[in-house]
């Protein structure tokens, strides 16, 4: 061999054996990374990487009133954290179901609720959203594919009011994620989960000075929060295709449910634009 490719190649080998330590030991760091390397373009399609199935729950189930169970189909990447969704008063899991496979896409197990009755309080469907993971973890047909330990909450209006009362219920939560949540109650110091919430800077029916901002408000930073307002959105925003909601969410699970800092880049500082009318945040994360 020429002696300068020799001494080139001694040099890239040598570079390569330094960089296989520090990739085995983030590996080992954090096993539950999934997923290639996110982009913006990645987030804003309407899926992401993974191929999703899904099953039917059926109503007849203790706890909560069924609902729909979406799943990455691969098991190649082992485990997967989940996220249990909840609609809002008087509606069904059908006006935000879009949720669903968007979020399963990204490595994530969902299972997206009816409630008992379309009259249920938040309280009511928190307790629900929290029967459904147990539901999710021990019964499911997918039971095998879910990591227990990194489980997540969601939903809209009483359903997001919900998701608040959940993660309150139980702070072994991994995060919350609570969209134009409605709730009479507006003081949650003691949630220690962290909670990503998304308002309509034009809802009347759960106007953001009196629900989320207060909420988000009365949040400790040190349970890590976010508030995202979209400009000029009503009440109604999570029950068509929400480009920025779509983004945040996973960004949001992927950071606290599989512990993924690739996703920082998306919430600290955060997103800008027309889109928003106002972002706020506990960055640095931790």
């Amino acid at each position: 061999m020429n002696p300068i490719r020799r001494i080139l190649a001694a040099v890239v080998a040598t570079a390569l054996l330094a960089l296989a330590p520090t990739a085995v030991a983030y590996a080992a760091d954090n096993p539950y990374e999934r997923g290639p390397a996110p982009t913006t373009a990645a987030l804003d399609a309407t899926r992401g990487p993974y191929a999703v199935s899904q099953t039917n729950v059926s109503s007849l189930v203790t706890g909560f009133g069924g609902g729909v169970i979406y799943y990455p189909t691969s098991t190649a990447d082992g485990t997967f954290g989940a996220i249990a969704i909840s609609p809002g008063f008087t509606a069904t899991w059908s006006s935000i179901s879009w949720l669903g496979p968007r979020i399963a896409s990204h490595g994530f197990v969902v299972i997206g609720i009816e409630t008992n009755t379309l009259l249920d309080q938040p309280a009511q469907r928190g307790d629900q959203l929290l029967a459904a993971l147990d539901y999710l973890t021990t019964q499911s047909s997918v039971r095998s594919r879910v990591d227990s330990s990194r489980l997540a909450v969601a939903g809209h209006s009483m359903g997001g009011g919900g998701s608040l009362e959940a993660a309150k219920d139980r702070p072994s939560l991994q995060a919350a994620v609570p969209l134009a949540p409605w709730n009479s109650d507006k003081s949650w110091s003691d949630d220690r989960v962290p909670t990503l919430i998304i308002g309509g800077q034009s809802d009347t029916i759960a106007p953001v000075a009196s629900h989320s901002i207060p909420f988000y408000n009365t949040i400790p930073s040190s349970s890590e929060k976010a508030y995202l307002e979209l400009r000029g959105a009503s009440h109604f925003f999570p029950q068509s295709v929400n480009t920025l909601t779509g983004r945040l969410t996973v960004a949001w699970l992927k950071r606290f449910v599989d512990n993924d800092t690739r996703y920082d880049q998306f919430l600290c500082p955060g997103p800008t634009g027309i889109a928003l009318s106002d972002y706020r945040n506990t960055c640095p994360l931790s």
